[in-house]
Parts: structure tokens; sequence; C-alpha cells
């Protein structure tokens, strides 16, 4: 797979922006609170996806998904640990937004979920692009 940098540039500023927009109160207004509680953290996993895309250009889509899903498990599970200096960071909006601030099992299903719809993305536009025999 060779990913265009640019698309997985757009894409992963796009789904920031989705992101940032899921928080809103306009938004928030407009779904039902289950989604409301995990779109963003879906975002959020399909914008790690995007970005290890960016970077690693010719791995193969399931290899993004797994470290994907590995580096937003590994963040999550740093939020079991506090001491001053991180906490300090996550205090910040950027922090807080990379970070997280507390541990929820949740989350992790939600990054699952997040992962799994870009990667699937992924797959039928690859899918698709491909010449029929």
């Amino acid at each position: 797979m060779n990913r265009h940098p640019l698309t997985y540039g757009i894409c992963t500023v796009f789904i920031i922006a989705l992101g940032l927009l899921s928080r809103t109160a306009y938004i928030t207004a407009l779904l039902p609170g289950i989604i409301n509680a995990y779109l963003g953290d879906a975002l959020w996993a399909a914008m790690i996806f995007t970005g290890f895309g960016l970077l690693f250009r010719h791995i193969r889509t399931e290899t993004a998904a797994f470290l994907s899903l590995s580096f937003c498990c590994l963040i999550e599970c740093s939020q079991l640990y506090h001491a001053p200096w991180i906490d300090a960071i996550r205090s910040s909006t950027l922090g807080g937004l990379i970070l997280g601030w507390q541990f929820v099992w949740s989350d992790i299903f939600a990054y699952t979920l997040g992962v799994c719809a870009a990667a699937l993305l992924e797959w039928a536009v690859k899918r698709n692009r491909q010449p029929s025999s």
C-alpha cells in the first residue's frame, strides 16, 4: 500500500476538525448521549490511524490499524499514572486532548471502533481503486 501524503494529511486535519466540532454545544445537543460520550474518542483514534498512514506510507492496513490501536491503548493506560509533571501537561487544553485525563475502559472500545472504521474505509477505497480483472 502506498498512501498519498497529501490525502492522509488532509484526512488527518479533517478528522481533527470533526473531533473538535463534536465537542461543541451545538453538535452535542443534536446527538444522543451515548454517541456524544464516545464520538470524540473514536475520531481521535481514527486520526491516529490516518497519522500512522501519513508517517508510514508503505505499511499494510492491518499493521497501521494494530499500531494505531496499540498507541491509543498505551495513551489510555498512561492515564493511570499521575505525577505532577504529567498532570501539568494534561491540565493544558492540548495536553488534555492528546493525553486525556483519566483511564476509562469504555474508551478502548471507542478507540477500537474509530480505528476499525478508518481501516475499513481505507480497505474499501483501496479495493475500489484496483483494476478489475
